[in-house]
């Protein structure tokens, strides 16, 4: 009897222990290596990069066998530059800005689209007479000395039936909320509406925003993730262990947005302090523009890159016309 007894808890212990490895390699355990990755950001963490340290802190990326190493750029040009030389593997990038890459012959592509809309929206007073583009004649609009700026008011001021060649651009560097809150402009460009417009209305000067897409310019691809030709060739399992990632991050951010903001302020930069309530804004602002609907989460539309490209070779931000689908690939 008592030899049985000791048989039967020698199986059940030997049971116990098979699936307590099965679970393991399941969730891409210890026992499985993990492949690093290298992905920068676009600026310092802020809430529309929630989805990924979601998908770091619960664990998804390991789940898919990765070890990814998130890294903030010295400058905003830096991701482009990086992954297009091979010494980063993935970064957040913009659409318009992979188009100008790949017509100056920088082998990078898109693999992915995180904001869906444009963020970049012009801004106006609230209580200010300019109630549309057009209304811009004789004022001026301060920005960052961007081409891809000034295209975008150019177009939004004739489609809506106004003298492009009545307003004067300023160039007032980053210096976006000062220009703004001191009245130094009567409009600005540049500014997003989840980060800009929330601090210049938490300092007490309410904005009113118009859309590019609504007056000319393509609805496009605010952020969007990037890697070199090469890297996508070669190693497209890593890419879509990424997206298959993000994807369950940004599905966990959707469903608990206050969760998925706290684990977000827990990886702050102390260079860049986030303030909790205009992250939660901007969050909300954020959500519905990165919802793909009934496409997967970063899909992207063969049209919207082709309008994109179009629109830029017609402004002359770009000089030569860029394949549109050579641009990007969905995983």
């Amino acid at each position: 009897m008592k030899k049985s007894f000791l048989i039967m808890v020698s199986l059940l212990l030997l049971l116990l222990s098979a699936c307590g490895k099965e679970a393991v390699e399941k969730k891409g355990g210890s026992n499985e290596k993990l492949q690093k990755v290298s992905l920068m950001l676009d600026w310092y963490p802020n809430a529309v990069h929630s989805f990924l340290f979601v998908a770091e802190e619960k664990g998804y990326f390991k789940q898919q066998g990765l070890d990814v190493d998130i890294q903030m750029p010295a400058d905003t040009n830096d991701p482009l530059k990086l992954v297009a030389a091979n010494q980063i593997d993935m970064a957040l990038s913009y659409q318009p800005q992979v188009l100008v890459a790949r017509s100056e012959d920088i082998p990078v592509q898109s693999f992915g689209a995180i904001v869906r809309h444009p963020l970049n929206q012009l801004m106006v007073q609230a209580d200010g007479p300019v109630l549309s583009p057009k209304d811009l004649a004789g004022k001026t609009i301060g920005y960052p000395s961007i081409p891809l700026d000034e295209a975008i008011v150019q177009t939004m001021v004739k489609a809506d039936g106004g003298d492009a060649e009545k307003i004067k651009m300023v160039d007032v560097g980053w210096d976006l909320i000062p220009a703004m809150a001191t009245k130094k402009t009567d409009a600005l460009i540049g500014g997003y509406i989840n980060h800009e417009k929330l601090l210049l209305e938490k300092e007490g000067h309410p904005m009113r925003t118009l859309n590019p897409a609504d007056y000319g310019v393509p609805d496009y691809y605010e952020l969007v993730m990037v890697a070199s030709e090469k890297g996508l060739k070669e190693k497209p399992a890593v890419f879509k262990k990424f997206m298959a990632a993000i994807t369950e991050g940004q599905k966990y951010v959707q469903a608990h947005p206050e969760d998925g903001l706290s684990i977000l302020m827990s990886h702050e930069d102390k260079t860049s302090p986030l303030e909790k309530d205009v992250e939660t804004k901007s969050l909300e602002i954020l959500l519905p523009l990165m919802d793909a609907k009934e496409k997967p989460f970063g899909y992207q539309d063969p049209e919207t890159w082709k309008n994109t490209a179009q629109w830029l070779k017609v402004k002359k931000v770009i000089k030569q016309t860029v394949k549109a689908e050579d641009a990007f690939i969905n995983f």
